[in-house]
């Protein structure tokens, strides 16, 4: 066998090893528990097919991690609470910073709402923290490889919340609340009685499953601020 021959087979010998070896997907972690941060750590570490690329606790470090330059990150586990905001506010700024990564959401908490407002904001996958760990690194893979992984949810609801349900009258009545208007105000400025504006008021707590005025206007800037999505 002549040198020249010897050297092409070592060079394709080379390239099938190259192949062979499957590139792991670099993952960003952001959660603001210290120990499931630990156990996502060890997890992701003794997989293979994943690189563990940075822990962040907030989500001002996880839109900053993931706008450094470099190599970036395949995907990311995003807890739904971090120490300075929810997920949703995180999903909401991805998008409005036009930020590509793909966000796997990983949530302790078992409200619907919460996955649906992860789907309307664009979050690629969806498990939760008292799931079997197979089914987090199932949902990691099928996002890597560009899927979309999202537990079974009636596609059609996916924008009734709470503030879909209004009426437009109702709809106004909450904004003017949100604007600090008072009963008294209220009553002078449409022309009905203060105990009219109780009545609507108690009408449109229950329909938002509210106790109070705060709550009811606390859910309005929470919706107008992070979805729902277009």
């Amino acid at each position: 066998m002549s040198v020249d021959m010897m050297q092409r087979e070592t060079e394709l010998g080379d390239t099938k090893t190259a192949e062979a070896v499957p590139r792991k997907f670099r993952v960003l972690v952001a959660e603001r528990n210290p120990l499931v941060v630990s156990a996502l750590a060890d997890m992701i570490s003794r997989d293979g097919r994943f690189d563990l690329g940075e822990n962040v606790t907030s989500g001002k470090a996880f839109l900053e991690a993931c706008s450094m330059p470099g190599p970036g990150f395949d995907l990311a586990v995003l807890g739904w609470k971090l120490s300075d905001m929810d997920g949703g506010g995180v999903l909401a700024a991805i998008r409005q910073r036009d930020i590509n990564v793909r966000v796997v959401i990983f949530s302790n908490d078992h409200d619907l709402s919460i996955l649906k407002k992860c789907v309307r904001l664009g979050a690629h996958g969806f498990c939760y923290q008292f799931d079997d760990p197979a089914i987090l690194f199932d949902t990691l893979i099928a996002v890597a490889h560009g899927r979309i992984c999202i537990p079974y949810i009636d596609v059609s609801k996916i924008n009734d919340t709470p503030l879909s349900r209004l009426t437009t009258r109702e709809h106004e009545l909450l904004a003017v609340l949100a604007d600090g208007w008072t009963n008294v105000q209220i009553a002078a400025r449409t022309g009905i009685s203060e105990n009219t504006v109780k009545y609507h008021l108690k009408n449109l707590y229950s329909k938002l499953e509210v106790r109070n005025r705060a709550m009811a206007v606390a859910l309005y800037a929470s919706e107008k601020n992070h979805g729902p999505a277009a």
